[in-house]
């Protein structure tokens, strides 16, 4: 991989930080698994519309893992980060952490890859440059 490349990588990197609120929550008082698939879709999305400033749409997620429970009351981090570059497409992987507000305490709690697709004003794919 080119240096530009790994530059463009290392810039692109997107971080969200949120609190879970009550209203994202299962009947297991923990985050919704939709909930969390939408954060992690958007911040893959960002990663990747950072990485090459062009339009994108996801086309897949691969083998979302829910690690760990994420609680009413505690933050969550999800980091984006672009893992492969074809020609048409990204392939991103979002890690997502649970941090406990009164506790010196985080872990990993789920993590998937995200396929985005850069694609033109009629929607056909087009090349990443």
């Amino acid at each position: 991989m080119s240096k530009e490349f790994q530059q463009r990588i290392d810039e692109s990197e997107t971080r969200l930080f949120k609190t879970v609120y009550p209203n994202e929550l299962n009947h297991y008082q923990t985050l919704f698994g939709g909930a969390a698939l939408s954060i992690m879709d958007d911040v893959a999305f960002i990663t990747g519309t950072r990485f090459c400033r062009l339009p994108l749409v996801t086309v897949s997620t691969d083998k979302v893992e829910f690690k760990v429970p994420i609680p009413h009351g505690t933050f969550m981090e999800a980091i984006g980060r672009v893992e492969s570059i074809g020609n048409t497409s990204l392939k991103i992987r979002v890690t997502v952490f649970v941090e406990y507000m009164y506790e010196e305490r985080r872990e990993k709690a789920i993590e998937g890859l995200f396929t985005m697709v850069a694609i033109d004003e009629n929607k056909k794919p087009i090349k990443i440059k």
